[in-house]
């Protein structure tokens, strides 16, 4: 053996390893999106660059192209259409605004900061002059910047559908292993599943401000009802969904469990979950997506603190640079949506054993 075939079996070896890390991480990162690099990193491994180039102009360039078009048709388009507010802002107007929303937000966090000194101060003087009684702490009340109201429809739309899944998923269970529970079920799916949420929020604003009286400071009485508003229309994605994984699960398997005599319990955790999970994870990806959508109409028509609020009130402003910040909006919600999305295809990729787009 050559000193030259010694030197290239051990490198040999570690461009293997090297290309299974590779092949196994394409999946972790198709999930998250990033599936275009791992034609990168082959090339960056030694990979011969024109087999990986296809694949790279696939997952890159085109989606790269399509969002260059878009702009340049955005930015040549825009200033031709004229509203009463002006003309529609382009790419450099819309990102000027998203600068000027982040230094709102860094102007109101400076003053929260001076409002919380000032009063720590101020009770500290009162304690060293024997007055500790008229201490007092009082919370900044300052209005909510564009990044609070994005982690306040962040939280809204993650209490809803938090108690949409904790509603849909025993139900769609049960509709998939009781033939008859289904039958009683499903009319009343097939009824409610269209209903706008324009139409469900006067009854849950009633409802809630009738029950919910003793509101905390953690869950506001605004906050609740657009939640109860997301839970009611983006149950029905994984109630169905969930249903027909149960339901199309291998019978051979519940037959081994009846031999078996599991409980119950037993059969749905080990034998039912496990099989159902690709299709109840893409109940639930299709119910946080209407989830979002549902969340910011709400917002909208109740007036409740969120990015549907702000994209209200800039409608209602009208000022030179209202059109460009909703514009901010909806590509904020967008950009959101995509990675709420994202999230949940992590977590089918991480807990089943196989998770498609």
């Amino acid at each position: 053996m050559t000193l030259a075939s010694e030197v290239s079996a051990p490198q040999g070896q570690r461009r293997q390893k090297l290309f299974s890390a590779i092949n196994r991480s394409a999946a972790w990162l198709s999930a998250l999106g990033l599936g275009w690099l791992v034609p990168l990193l082959k090339i960056a491994a030694g990979d011969d660059p024109r087999e990986q180039m296809g694949e790279l102009r696939d997952s890159l360039f085109f989606p790269v192209l399509g969002i260059a078009a878009f702009l340049l048709a955005w930015a040549t388009l825009a200033p031709q259409v004229q509203t009463s507010l002006g003309a529609i802002p382009g790419p450099a107007q819309v990102w000027e605004q998203t600068g000027a929303l982040w230094q709102d937000h860094l102007a109101e966090r400076e003053k929260e900061a001076e409002f919380y000194a000032r009063q720590d101060e101020r009770n500290a003087e009162l304690v060293a002059d024997g007055r500790a009684d008229d201490v007092k702490w009082r919370s900044y009340t300052g209005k909510p910047t564009y990044l609070d109201q994005i982690v306040t429809s962040l939280k809204t739309v993650g209490l809803g559908f938090l108690i949409a899944t904790i509603i849909a998923v025993p139900l769609g269970i049960a509709s998939g292993l009781s033939k008859p529970f289904n039958g009683a079920l499903n009319p009343l799916v097939q009824l409610f599943k269209p209903v706008s949420p324009l139409a469900w929020l006067p009854i849950v604003t009633m409802v809630v401000s009738a029950l919910y009286v003793d509101a905390s400071d953690a869950f506001p009485k605004a906050l609740v009802i657009s939640a109860v508003t997301v839970t009611l229309c983006s149950l029905w994605p994984t109630l169905i969904n969930t249903a027909l994984g149960v339901a199309s699960i291998d019978k051979d398997l519940v037959n081994v469990g009846k031999v078996l005599q599991l409980s119950t319990p037993t059969t749905i955790t080990k034998l039912v979950l496990p099989s159902a999970l690709p299709l109840i994870f893409t109940g639930l990806r299709l119910s946080l997506g209407v989830g979002w959508m549902v969340l910011i109409a709400a917002e909208m028509l109740a007036q409740n603190p969120g990015l549907g609020k702000f994209v209200w009130d800039e409608f209602q402003n009208g000022s030179s640079t209202s059109l460009a910040r909703i514009i901010v909006a909806v590509l904020t919600i967008g950009i959101i949506g995509f990675l709420l999305d994202r999230v949940m295809f992590t977590l089918q990729t991480a807990f089943t054993f196989s998770g498609k787009r």
